[in-house]
């Protein structure tokens, strides 16, 4: 069965977001990862909320290309967070055809996550996107366990636990902890590899996670058990950010090896 596959923004992070759909479309990806709002100060800053230049040139992109968004980045929910300050990128989101948006948990009161998560699902709900909340050991939603715990506590019908194979093995998590998921939270699944050895210090963790993974299937996770512990259509979102290797391969020819790496490893899965 095909599914999805998406090109993840942080695997080309180099390139401006219309750039982006054009690599996504020449590396044969069905779909993209726009990120409208940066995961740090560092990181390039683009004018993508409302009806701005660069939004329409993605727009144009989309149609030119007929590669569809799969998700929208990155929306933290801090302790001083208002929720409706957010609605201009939830609405751009919804105009760029986004399936989902991708959630960060990073307030330490478990409570007022629950209801900030909650209250961010329903404005959401009113552009007809879902909310997926990524967990990642270094935030507040720290394993499989507490984010999937935060979104049935939420109970919202358009909210999901989003699974990166990195923080799976990162948080010490397992795949046998997906089956007590429902599968309805499973809105897609980001996709990549890393070496078995995780790293001692969180900084180094954070890292490695921005900055150094592998390609799916030239690390030591499961992939293939973990992609028989989710919807065999689930969509993927392929997230492999190597900034040692960008010093000498371009964008494109690593989207091009990000996908082929992902389609040998769902070739694996289909041979079983």
């Amino acid at each position: 069965m095909s599914r999805p596959i998406s090109l993840a923004a942080l695997t080309v992070l180099e390139l401006t977001p219309p750039d982006m759909v054009t690599c996504a479309a020449e590396a044969g990806f069905s779909h993209v990862g726009i990120r409208l709002i940066p995961a740090t100060p560092t990181e390039p800053q683009y004018d993508l909320v409302g009806d701005t230049p660069l939004v329409r040139e993605i727009e144009a992109r989309l149609a030119d290309t007929h590669v569809d968004v799969l998700d929208v980045e990155i929306f933290r929910l801090k302790p001083e967070t208002r929720v409706v300050d957010y609605e201009g990128a939830i609405a751009t989101a919804a105009r760029l055809g986004a399936k989902c948006l991708l959630v960060a948990g990073n307030d330490p009161d478990e409570a007022r996550l629950i209801e900030r998560f909650g209250a961010f699902c329903d404005l959401a709900g009113r552009y007809a996107v879902g909310a997926s909340l990524e967990f990642m050991p270094w935030t507040d939603a720290k394993d499989l366990a507490q984010g999937a715990r935060i979104v049935e506590a939420a109970n919202r019908a358009n909210g999901g636990v989003l699974i990166d194979p990195f923080h799976l093995s990162r948080s010490r998590s397992s795949i046998d902890e997906i089956a007590s998921v429902p599968v309805k939270r499973l809105h897609f699944m980001q996709f990549c590899d890393v070496p078995a050895a995780i790293p001692p210090t969180m900084d180094e963790i954070l890292a490695e996670a921005r900055a150094e993974r592998l390609f799916p299937g030239e690390g030591a996770l499961d992939l293939v058990g973990l992609l028989r512990a989710v919807p065999r259509d689930l969509p993927l979102s392929v997230e492999v950010p190597t900034h040692t290797l960008a010093r000498t391969m371009s964008a494109s020819d690593r989207a091009r090896r990000a996908l082929a790496s992902t389609r040998a490893v769902l070739a694996r899965l289909d041979a079983r």
